[in-house]
């Protein structure tokens, strides 16, 4: 536990730089941009004349120098205010707050259902070298990881929503339906099932390659050949020698993925028209508007920073070795 919480301490204070670096060069590319929210929302009005144009930016703060807005952007962050939306003109915190459990559901669903069929298929695979099962999966594998997520995921909107009709279309769950307690989370998990597996057979097909390759190398090293020495059987020395050690680089895998599939999450709430975090960061871009979208970079590195720590601590746990150098104070 003094080791958890020594690694926790040291992960949390390296990323404070980090996130000040996002926070500074994320401001400095929105303001090389041409056009703000202020031309966004006149635009979207029909117009109006240079008076309402300066007295909006003079509400925003946009008239102000550079460095000035961004300390005040990062004295305002310090105190968890993220700013005010001109696009919705509501509390950026509460749009990310309002949109995010939705992504959060569905990257968590995603991955847990692609690490774990991921990982089990590659153990398959990896159990017996180029056999008839190795090449299958391999095979497989390699064809769904170059599929684009957007073809696949209308793909497979078309063939069980459209022409079989045992999935609905869009949506994370049927409006005004009425629904609650179990009969709602069943609606919802029905509206997830396309979204999710989309999401999942993507990286399921990374976290099978990766355990593959693991297992293969592990087939290999002295302490395998150890155990098939004492006469352990085949599905012992796999489970309790081989698929451990080969676990450890999919969990770091893992980790640098979450990333990737929170971005993978904007094309896939786009496609099935999830009111999530990607949608809200593609309302943004297209609205221009930079407190909005500076909100949810920072909330992005944050959510990024909390899985790789935690992909530390499982690292940690599954490798004694890890953070055992650490000397408490």
């Amino acid at each position: 536990m003094n080791r958890a919480l020594r690694l926790i301490r040291r992960r949390a204070i390296s990323s404070i730089p980090v996130l000040l670096i996002v926070v500074a060069l994320t401001f400095l590319l929105l303001e090389s941009a041409s056009g703000d929210a202020v031309d966004a929302y006149l635009l979207s009005i029909g117009g109006g004349d240079a008076t309402v144009a300066q007295a909006l930016r003079q509400a925003y703060g946009l008239d102000q120098s550079m460095f000035a807005r961004l300390w005040l952007y990062a004295s305002s962050l310090a105190r968890l205010d993220l700013g005010w939306s001109v696009a919705f003109g509501r509390p950026v915190l509460d749009l990310i707050l309002e949109r995010l459990p939705n992504t959060l559901f569905l990257m968590g669903s995603a991955t847990v259902l692609s690490f774990g069929l991921g990982s089990a298929l590659g153990i398959v695979a990896g159990a017996k070298p180029e056999s008839l099962a190795d090449r299958t999966l391999s095979t497989v594998s390699l064809v769904l990881y170059a599929i684009p997520s957007f073809w696949l995921g209308l793909v497979l909107s078309i063939i069980f929503a459209v022409q079989l009709r045992w999935l609905p279309t869009s949506g994370i769950e049927t409006i005004a339906s009425g629904r609650t307690g179990l009969d709602r989370a069943g609606d919802i998990a029905t509206h997830l099932v396309l979204p999710v597996g989309t999401l999942a057979l993507i990286y399921m097909a990374l976290f099978l390659r990766v355990m593959r390759a693991g297992m293969a190398e592990a087939w290999t090293l002295d302490f395998v050949l150890f155990a098939r020495s004492k006469g352990l059987s085949r599905t012992r020395i796999v489970l309790r020698h081989v698929a451990r050690n080969a676990l450890l680089p999919l969990v770091t895998m893992l980790g640098l993925q979450s990333a990737a599939m929170l971005g993978g999450s904007v094309v896939i709430e786009s496609i099935f028209a999830i009111p999530g975090f990607g949608r809200l960061a593609q309302e943004a871009v297209s609205g221009r508007d930079a407190p909005l979208l500076m909100g949810i970079i920072v909330v992005s590195a944050v959510l990024v920073i909390c899985v790789n720590l935690v992909i530390d601590i499982i690292y940690a746990a599954l490798d004694p070795r890890v953070g055992a150098s650490e000397r408490g104070p």
